[in-house]
């Protein structure tokens, strides 16, 4: 059952979990650039015991290249460090096919390594007769090659994905991601593909199977990806507001992406998290800032506590009201002045 208000730590969160499962892209850096605090706040974590496994959904790069950035941002990893929605890709396709079976791979060179990894026999064309067509995103990726993809998936190939994001976060903006390419695809045949990426816990669970952990941590930027994939697996989550999802965002989260801790980046890995608490007169209270729903409308008092103590409180006011069937208005749920947006 999805919890009706946000979990609180009286530890910092780096202390209370011995893993976290950290999202790239808005959270370690935006593109090629870092994001304010991610450095210091990751190695302060592995100084107070936490280990940290990168968990990403682009599945264009291989490992070693996504820890050589993280290294030139200050944030030392090694390719053991990182899980990728290719690698996750590449265990679910040998999870049906055997070895030596041909796949179409339409991606970066991170899915063509995971793919021959996994003992699969990569092709480029429809004419192959692929058992699989495995879709990971590629800047390169043109027409040719989304048309090739839905050649072989038109004629009985599996289709998997390595994830379904709609966008990806660059130094410019918001671009197309994987999700928007397979889209193009699935208009073409009708058919929806298997995704191994977020929101599917499965990258989150081979991790933790491989590290050992007894207590671990998602920490994402996105609802949809990140921290519904934290909830898929029944771990908890810590939101960052450093990249797609917004303070608003987590408001008005369905029950399946609601994330169990916010933070303003990824210095909240550092601090103690206050749990919401209710009040009389149907008021959800944290650390003096308060909310509630009444009439449909959300309600604030932010005359104490921070805007990041606020947003807790909304969060509390609005899931509460929410699951006891009462209406929320969205217009009445505010853009809050905290985090990159």
């Amino acid at each position: 059952m999805t919890r009706a208000t946000l979990l609180g730590s009286a530890r910092p969160l780096a202390e209370a979990y011995d893993l976290a499962l950290v999202d790239l892209d808005g959270v370690a850096y935006r593109g090629h650039d870092p994001i304010d605090h991610a450095a210091t706040g990751l190695a302060e974590a592995r100084a107070r015991g936490m280990r940290l496994v990168f968990v990403t959904n682009n599945a264009s790069r291989e490992p070693s290249s996504v820890s050589d950035q993280l290294t030139e941002l200050d944030i030392p990893a090694t390719p053991q460090d990182v899980m990728t929605a290719a690698q996750a890709a590449a265990i679910v396709l040998r999870e049906r096919l055997d070895e030596g079976a041909k796949v179409m791979v339409v991606g970066g060179a991170g899915l063509r390594t995971a793919v021959r990894e996994a003992g699969l026999v990569v092709c480029d064309s429809a004419d192959d007769a692929p058992d699989a067509v495995v879709q990971g995103f590629a800047p390169e990726l043109g027409w040719k090659d989304l048309a090739e993809a839905a050649y072989a998936v038109g004629n009985g190939a599996w289709y998997v994905a390595s994830n379904l994001d709609l966008s990806l976060p660059t130094a410019r903006g918001y671009a197309p991601g994987n999700g928007s390419l397979v889209g193009a695809v699935v208009n073409a045949t009708g058919v929806r593909p298997d995704s191994a990426g977020k929101p599917s816990p499965r990258m989150y669970e081979i991790a933790v199977a491989r590290s050992g952990a007894l207590a671990p941590l998602v920490v994402g930027d996105r609802l949809d990806t990140d921290l519904a994939g934290a909830r898929a697996g029944q771990i908890p989550g810590l939101h960052v507001l450093t990249g797609v999802s917004t303070a608003r965002d987590d408001v008005l989260a369905a029950p399946g992406m609601r994330p169990d801790f916010i933070a303003e980046d990824l210095r909240g890995l550092l601090a103690a998290h206050p749990a919401p608490a209710r009040a009389e007169g149907d008021w959800w209270v944290c650390e003096g800032a308060a909310a509630r729903v009444v009439g449909g409308a959300l309600e604030l008092d932010e005359r104490a506590g921070s805007t990041l103590d606020l947003v807790r409180s909304a969060c509390a006011a609005a899931w509460d009201a929410v699951d006891a069937g009462h209406e929320l208005d969205p217009t009445t749920v505010p853009e809050f002045a905290i985090g990159s947006h």
